[in-house]
Protein backbone atom coordinates (compact mmCIF):
# COMPACT_ATOMS: atom_id res chain seq x y z
CA UNK A 1 0.00 0.00 0.00
CA UNK A 2 1.17 3.67 -0.94
CA UNK A 3 1.35 5.52 2.27
CA UNK A 4 -2.28 7.25 3.27
CA UNK A 5 -0.05 10.75 4.74
CA UNK A 6 2.14 10.43 1.33
CA UNK A 7 -0.67 11.94 -1.10
CA UNK A 8 1.76 14.04 -3.49
CA UNK A 9 2.56 11.20 -5.10
CA UNK A 10 -0.42 9.29 -4.76
CA UNK A 11 -3.95 11.31 -5.26
CA UNK A 12 -5.19 9.11 -7.34
CA UNK A 13 -4.86 5.74 -4.82
CA UNK A 14 -6.71 8.10 -2.81
CA UNK A 15 -9.67 9.16 -5.15
CA UNK A 16 -9.99 6.88 -7.65
CA UNK A 17 -12.42 4.63 -5.08
CA UNK A 18 -14.44 7.27 -3.21
CA UNK A 19 -17.00 7.36 -5.66
CA UNK A 20 -17.47 3.52 -5.10
CA UNK A 21 -18.12 3.84 -1.20
CA UNK A 22 -20.92 5.50 1.57
CA UNK A 23 -18.69 8.12 2.85
CA UNK A 24 -19.55 7.28 6.47
CA UNK A 25 -19.70 3.60 7.14
CA UNK A 26 -21.33 3.64 10.88
CA UNK A 27 -22.51 0.23 12.15
CA UNK A 28 -22.76 -1.23 15.55
CA UNK A 29 -20.60 -4.34 15.09
CA UNK A 30 -18.21 -5.91 17.71
CA UNK A 31 -14.58 -6.49 16.17
CA UNK A 32 -14.78 -10.38 16.42
CA UNK A 33 -11.73 -11.12 14.26
CA UNK A 34 -8.86 -13.25 15.34
CA UNK A 35 -5.28 -14.07 14.19
CA UNK A 36 -6.03 -17.92 15.81
CA UNK A 37 -6.86 -21.16 13.75
CA UNK A 38 -8.38 -24.20 15.27
CA UNK A 39 -5.53 -26.01 17.03
CA UNK A 40 -6.95 -29.31 14.99
CA UNK A 41 -6.44 -27.70 11.54
CA UNK A 42 -3.52 -28.69 9.73
CA UNK A 43 -0.82 -26.06 8.97
CA UNK A 44 -2.16 -24.28 5.45
CA UNK A 45 -5.46 -26.08 5.46
CA UNK A 46 -6.68 -22.94 3.03
CA UNK A 47 -4.32 -23.23 0.85
CA UNK A 48 -4.73 -25.85 -2.57
CA UNK A 49 -1.68 -27.64 -3.04
CA UNK A 50 0.19 -26.28 -5.80
CA UNK A 51 3.69 -24.19 -6.32
CA UNK A 52 2.74 -21.64 -3.62
CA UNK A 53 1.76 -23.87 -1.07
CA UNK A 54 4.74 -26.34 -1.94
CA UNK A 55 7.15 -23.12 -1.99
CA UNK A 56 6.79 -22.26 1.36
CA UNK A 57 6.34 -25.88 2.99
CA UNK A 58 9.90 -26.28 1.14
CA UNK A 59 11.53 -23.10 2.67
CA UNK A 60 10.72 -23.62 5.84
CA UNK A 61 11.99 -26.90 5.51
CA UNK A 62 15.03 -25.63 4.38
CA UNK A 63 15.69 -23.19 6.93
CA UNK A 64 14.92 -25.03 9.88
CA UNK A 65 15.56 -28.64 9.26
CA UNK A 66 18.94 -29.11 11.27
CA UNK A 67 20.18 -31.32 8.88
CA UNK A 68 19.84 -28.62 6.32
CA UNK A 69 22.86 -26.30 4.53
CA UNK A 70 20.63 -23.03 4.16
CA UNK A 71 19.17 -23.41 7.67
CA UNK A 72 18.58 -20.48 9.68
CA UNK A 73 19.51 -19.44 13.31
CA UNK A 74 16.59 -18.89 15.15
CA UNK A 75 17.42 -15.22 15.76
CA UNK A 76 17.78 -14.45 12.24
CA UNK A 77 14.00 -16.10 11.07
CA UNK A 78 12.70 -12.96 9.96
CA UNK A 79 9.27 -12.52 7.87
CA UNK A 80 7.64 -9.17 7.10
CA UNK A 81 4.59 -8.85 5.17
CA UNK A 82 2.78 -6.04 3.54
CA UNK A 83 -0.73 -5.08 4.70
CA UNK A 84 -2.81 -3.58 2.57
CA UNK A 85 -3.94 -6.36 -0.01
CA UNK A 86 -1.21 -8.95 0.86
CA UNK A 87 -3.34 -9.09 4.55
CA UNK A 88 -6.84 -7.47 4.29
CA UNK A 89 -8.86 -6.39 1.46
CA UNK A 90 -7.45 -3.26 0.37
CA UNK A 91 -10.44 -2.37 -2.78
CA UNK A 92 -12.01 -0.10 -3.11
CA UNK A 93 -10.10 2.31 -0.98
CA UNK A 94 -7.43 1.82 1.64
CA UNK A 95 -9.34 1.33 5.50
CA UNK A 96 -7.21 4.36 7.05
CA UNK A 97 -8.58 6.43 4.47
CA UNK A 98 -12.44 5.27 4.97
CA UNK A 99 -11.34 6.02 8.79
CA UNK A 100 -10.05 9.52 7.68
CA UNK A 101 -14.02 10.50 5.68
CA UNK A 102 -15.62 9.27 8.38
CA UNK A 103 -13.52 11.21 11.09
CA UNK A 104 -14.65 14.20 9.76
CA UNK A 105 -18.48 14.75 11.49
CA UNK A 106 -16.64 14.09 14.96
CA UNK A 107 -14.41 16.90 13.70
CA UNK A 108 -17.08 19.62 12.54
CA UNK A 109 -18.92 18.68 16.35
CA UNK A 110 -16.18 20.19 18.25
CA UNK A 111 -15.39 22.89 15.64
CA UNK A 112 -18.61 24.03 14.42
CA UNK A 113 -16.80 26.58 11.53
CA UNK A 114 -15.87 23.34 9.78
CA UNK A 115 -19.10 23.01 8.00
CA UNK A 116 -18.75 25.75 6.07
CA UNK A 117 -14.98 25.24 5.36
CA UNK A 118 -13.85 23.05 2.18
CA UNK A 119 -12.90 20.23 2.09
CA UNK A 120 -15.09 19.74 5.11
CA UNK A 121 -18.10 21.05 3.90
CA UNK A 122 -18.17 18.57 0.63
CA UNK A 123 -17.04 15.65 2.63
CA UNK A 124 -20.22 16.14 5.17
CA UNK A 125 -22.58 16.99 1.88
CA UNK A 126 -21.68 13.00 1.85
CA UNK A 127 -21.50 13.99 -2.28
CA UNK A 128 -19.20 11.00 -3.42
CA UNK A 129 -18.56 12.25 -7.11
CA UNK A 130 -17.44 15.82 -5.32
CA UNK A 131 -15.48 14.02 -2.96
CA UNK A 132 -13.51 12.23 -5.79
CA UNK A 133 -12.85 15.52 -7.25
CA UNK A 134 -11.22 17.31 -4.48
CA UNK A 135 -7.33 18.78 -5.10
CA UNK A 136 -4.60 17.16 -3.14
CA UNK A 137 -4.12 19.94 -0.80
CA UNK A 138 -7.76 19.51 0.20
CA UNK A 139 -7.49 15.93 0.93
CA UNK A 140 -4.04 16.74 2.53
CA UNK A 141 -6.21 18.89 4.97
CA UNK A 142 -8.27 16.33 5.67
CA UNK A 143 -6.02 13.70 6.45
CA UNK A 144 -3.90 16.02 8.60
CA UNK A 145 -6.80 17.33 10.42
CA UNK A 146 -7.76 13.49 11.44
CA UNK A 147 -4.06 11.76 11.85
CA UNK A 148 -2.61 14.39 13.69
CA UNK A 149 -3.15 16.98 16.70
CA UNK A 150 -4.41 14.85 19.21
CA UNK A 151 -2.72 12.95 21.78
CA UNK A 152 -1.57 9.40 20.71
CA UNK A 153 -3.61 8.02 23.44
CA UNK A 154 -6.88 9.64 22.29
CA UNK A 155 -5.88 9.09 18.68
CA UNK A 156 -5.83 5.27 19.86
CA UNK A 157 -9.65 5.69 21.51
CA UNK A 158 -10.90 6.86 17.92
CA UNK A 159 -9.26 4.20 16.20
CA UNK A 160 -10.51 1.51 18.37
CA UNK A 161 -14.00 3.05 18.38
CA UNK A 162 -14.02 3.22 14.80
CA UNK A 163 -12.86 -0.46 14.45
CA UNK A 164 -16.00 -1.62 16.41
CA UNK A 165 -18.43 0.19 14.19
CA UNK A 166 -17.54 0.54 10.72
CA UNK A 167 -18.52 -2.37 8.21
CA UNK A 168 -17.27 -2.66 4.60
CA UNK A 169 -19.92 -1.32 2.19
CA UNK A 170 -19.73 -4.85 0.29
CA UNK A 171 -19.94 -7.49 2.89
CA UNK A 172 -21.37 -5.35 5.69
CA UNK A 173 -18.40 -6.62 8.14
CA UNK A 174 -16.28 -5.16 10.31
CA UNK A 175 -12.91 -4.21 7.98
CA UNK A 176 -11.22 -6.17 10.66
CA UNK A 177 -12.94 -9.54 9.47
CA UNK A 178 -12.02 -9.24 6.10
CA UNK A 179 -8.56 -11.14 6.59
CA UNK A 180 -7.34 -13.12 4.27
CA UNK A 181 -7.26 -16.71 6.16
CA UNK A 182 -4.59 -18.04 4.37
CA UNK A 183 -2.19 -15.81 4.97
CA UNK A 184 -3.15 -16.23 8.52
CA UNK A 185 -2.70 -19.63 8.54
CA UNK A 186 0.90 -18.61 6.79
CA UNK A 187 1.89 -16.22 9.91
CA UNK A 188 1.10 -18.82 12.57
CA UNK A 189 2.70 -21.83 10.44
CA UNK A 190 6.10 -19.64 10.08
CA UNK A 191 5.98 -18.73 14.13
CA UNK A 192 5.23 -22.24 14.74
CA UNK A 193 8.47 -22.95 13.38
CA UNK A 194 10.64 -19.97 14.75
CA UNK A 195 9.94 -17.28 12.32
CA UNK A 196 9.42 -13.63 14.23
CA UNK A 197 6.66 -11.68 11.87
CA UNK A 198 6.82 -8.47 11.09
CA UNK A 199 3.98 -6.11 9.35
CA UNK A 200 5.78 -3.80 6.83
CA UNK A 201 3.15 -1.03 5.48
CA UNK A 202 2.71 2.25 4.01
CA UNK A 203 -0.31 2.57 5.91
CA UNK A 204 0.01 4.47 9.21
CA UNK A 205 1.73 2.64 11.95
CA UNK A 206 -0.33 4.11 14.82
CA UNK A 207 -3.00 3.11 13.35
CA UNK A 208 -1.87 -0.89 12.27
CA UNK A 209 -0.92 -0.79 16.44
CA UNK A 210 -4.21 -0.49 17.48
CA UNK A 211 -5.97 -3.78 15.90
CA UNK A 212 -2.31 -5.96 14.83
CA UNK A 213 -1.85 -8.21 17.75
CA UNK A 214 -5.66 -8.80 17.76
CA UNK A 215 -6.12 -9.29 14.25
CA UNK A 216 -2.72 -10.89 13.42
CA UNK A 217 -1.34 -11.85 16.38
CA UNK A 218 1.53 -9.34 15.89
CA UNK A 219 2.62 -6.89 18.67
CA UNK A 220 3.00 -3.33 18.10
CA UNK A 221 6.41 -3.42 18.19
CA UNK A 222 6.24 -6.03 15.52
CA UNK A 223 4.74 -3.11 13.30
CA UNK A 224 6.51 -1.03 10.61
CA UNK A 225 4.69 1.38 9.19
CA UNK A 226 4.62 5.14 7.86
CA UNK A 227 5.24 7.13 10.67
CA UNK A 228 4.32 11.04 11.52
CA UNK A 229 6.28 12.88 14.30
CA UNK A 230 5.42 13.43 18.05
CA UNK A 231 6.02 15.98 20.84
CA UNK A 232 6.33 15.27 24.51
CA UNK A 233 4.43 17.76 26.40
CA UNK A 234 2.64 17.98 29.79
CA UNK A 235 -1.16 18.61 30.89
CA UNK A 236 -2.39 20.79 33.36
CA UNK A 237 -2.14 18.68 35.78
CA UNK A 238 1.04 17.92 35.09
CA UNK A 239 0.73 14.46 33.38
CA UNK A 240 3.08 13.93 30.36
CA UNK A 241 1.45 13.08 26.58
CA UNK A 242 2.26 12.45 22.98
CA UNK A 243 1.14 14.82 20.25
CA UNK A 244 0.44 13.48 16.76
CA UNK A 245 2.11 15.91 14.80
CA UNK A 246 1.78 16.59 10.81
CA UNK A 247 5.60 15.64 10.05
CA UNK A 248 6.24 12.94 8.36
CA UNK A 249 9.53 10.92 9.64
CA UNK A 250 8.84 7.84 7.20
CA UNK A 251 7.02 7.14 4.02
CA UNK A 252 7.20 3.48 4.34
CA UNK A 253 6.64 2.38 0.87
CA UNK A 254 9.00 1.34 -1.91
CA UNK A 255 12.55 2.05 -1.00
CA UNK A 256 11.20 3.59 2.40
CA UNK A 257 10.31 -0.41 3.50
CA UNK A 258 13.94 -1.79 3.41
CA UNK A 259 14.90 1.72 4.43
CA UNK A 260 12.17 1.01 7.56
CA UNK A 261 13.28 -2.26 7.88
CA UNK A 262 16.92 -1.60 8.81
CA UNK A 263 15.45 1.02 11.18
CA UNK A 264 13.11 -0.35 13.21
CA UNK A 265 14.25 -4.31 12.72
CA UNK A 266 17.73 -4.49 12.27
CA UNK A 267 17.90 -7.55 10.15
CA UNK A 268 17.42 -8.85 6.72
CA UNK A 269 14.07 -10.43 6.36
CA UNK A 270 14.56 -14.35 4.97
CA UNK A 271 10.52 -14.06 3.81
CA UNK A 272 8.77 -11.13 2.86
CA UNK A 273 5.06 -10.58 1.59
CA UNK A 274 3.57 -8.00 -1.02
CA UNK A 275 0.96 -7.13 -3.63
CA UNK A 276 1.81 -4.13 -5.34
CA UNK A 277 4.53 -2.10 -6.77
CA UNK A 278 5.05 -0.58 -3.38
CA UNK A 279 6.53 -3.76 -1.97
CA UNK A 280 8.92 -4.13 -5.05
CA UNK A 281 12.04 -3.36 -2.90
CA UNK A 282 11.27 -5.04 -0.29
CA UNK A 283 10.75 -7.82 -1.85
CA UNK A 284 14.54 -7.20 -3.56
CA UNK A 285 16.20 -6.49 -0.46
CA UNK A 286 14.76 -9.46 0.89
CA UNK A 287 16.21 -11.54 -2.37
CA UNK A 288 19.04 -9.99 -2.35
CA UNK A 289 20.29 -11.79 0.70
CA UNK A 290 22.55 -14.90 1.01
CA UNK A 291 20.95 -18.24 1.53
CA UNK A 292 17.27 -19.52 1.31
CA UNK A 293 14.51 -16.27 0.68
CA UNK A 294 10.91 -16.76 0.21
CA UNK A 295 9.36 -14.03 -1.56
CA UNK A 296 5.84 -13.91 -2.94
CA UNK A 297 3.36 -11.61 -4.59
CA UNK A 298 -0.46 -11.65 -4.37
CA UNK A 299 -1.96 -11.67 -7.18
CA UNK A 300 -5.74 -10.60 -6.94
CA UNK A 301 -7.35 -12.41 -9.40
CA UNK A 302 -11.16 -13.60 -7.77
CA UNK A 303 -13.93 -10.83 -8.68
CA UNK A 304 -16.04 -13.41 -7.39
CA UNK A 305 -15.06 -14.16 -3.99
CA UNK A 306 -12.62 -10.48 -3.45
CA UNK A 307 -11.56 -8.29 -6.69
CA UNK A 308 -9.69 -8.92 -9.58
CA UNK A 309 -7.20 -6.31 -11.02
CA UNK A 310 -3.32 -5.75 -11.74
CA UNK A 311 -3.00 -4.26 -14.75
CA UNK A 312 -1.07 -7.67 -15.08
CA UNK A 313 -1.84 -10.81 -16.87
CA UNK A 314 -4.65 -8.50 -18.51
CA UNK A 315 -6.70 -7.96 -15.22
CA UNK A 316 -8.50 -4.53 -14.85
CA UNK A 317 -6.17 -1.51 -14.26
CA UNK A 318 -6.22 -0.10 -11.04
CA UNK A 319 -4.62 2.93 -9.06
CA UNK A 320 -5.24 1.08 -5.72
CA UNK A 321 -2.43 -1.94 -5.20
CA UNK A 322 -1.37 -2.03 -8.83
CA UNK A 323 0.54 -5.52 -9.80
CA UNK A 324 1.81 -4.17 -13.33
CA UNK A 325 2.90 -6.47 -15.65
CA UNK A 326 6.28 -5.25 -14.98
CA UNK A 327 6.78 -6.17 -11.46
CA UNK A 328 4.80 -9.43 -13.14
CA UNK A 329 8.38 -9.96 -15.29
CA UNK A 330 10.12 -9.23 -12.82
CA UNK A 331 9.34 -11.76 -10.62
CA UNK A 332 9.45 -14.28 -13.17
CA UNK A 333 12.64 -13.13 -14.08
CA UNK A 334 14.03 -13.17 -10.27
CA UNK A 335 12.12 -16.42 -9.28
CA UNK A 336 9.75 -14.82 -6.71
CA UNK A 337 6.51 -16.65 -6.68
CA UNK A 338 3.19 -15.13 -7.83
CA UNK A 339 -0.02 -16.60 -5.91
CA UNK A 340 -3.01 -16.48 -7.65
CA UNK A 341 -5.91 -16.01 -5.00
CA UNK A 342 -8.31 -17.67 -7.44
CA UNK A 343 -6.11 -20.96 -7.78
CA UNK A 344 -4.01 -21.20 -5.08
CA UNK A 345 -6.64 -20.43 -2.06
CA UNK A 346 -9.26 -22.94 -1.33
CA UNK A 347 -11.54 -19.86 0.97
CA UNK A 348 -10.55 -16.22 0.95
CA UNK A 349 -12.17 -15.15 4.11
CA UNK A 350 -12.63 -17.21 7.91
CA UNK A 351 -16.36 -16.68 7.35
CA UNK A 352 -16.56 -18.57 3.82
CA UNK A 353 -18.49 -21.27 4.03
Amino acid sequence: MRSPLQYRTNRRSVVSGLALLPVFSGSLLTVQASAQTSPSASPLSSWNDGASKQAILDFVRATTDPASPNRVPAEDRIAVFDQDGTLWVEHPIYSQVVYCLDRVPGLAEKDPKLRDVEPFKTVLSGNREAIAKLSLHELEKILFATLTGMSVDDFEAEVKKWLASAKDGRWKRPYTELIYQPMLELMQYLRSNGFKTYIVTGGGQDFVRVYSQQVYGIPPEQVVGTVAGTKYGYRKDGTPFLTKEPKLLLNDNDAGKPEGIHLMIGRRPYAAFGNSTGDREMLEWTGAGAGARLKMLLLHDDAAREYAYGPAQGLPDTKVGAFTPELYDEAKKEGWNVISMKNDWKRVFAFER
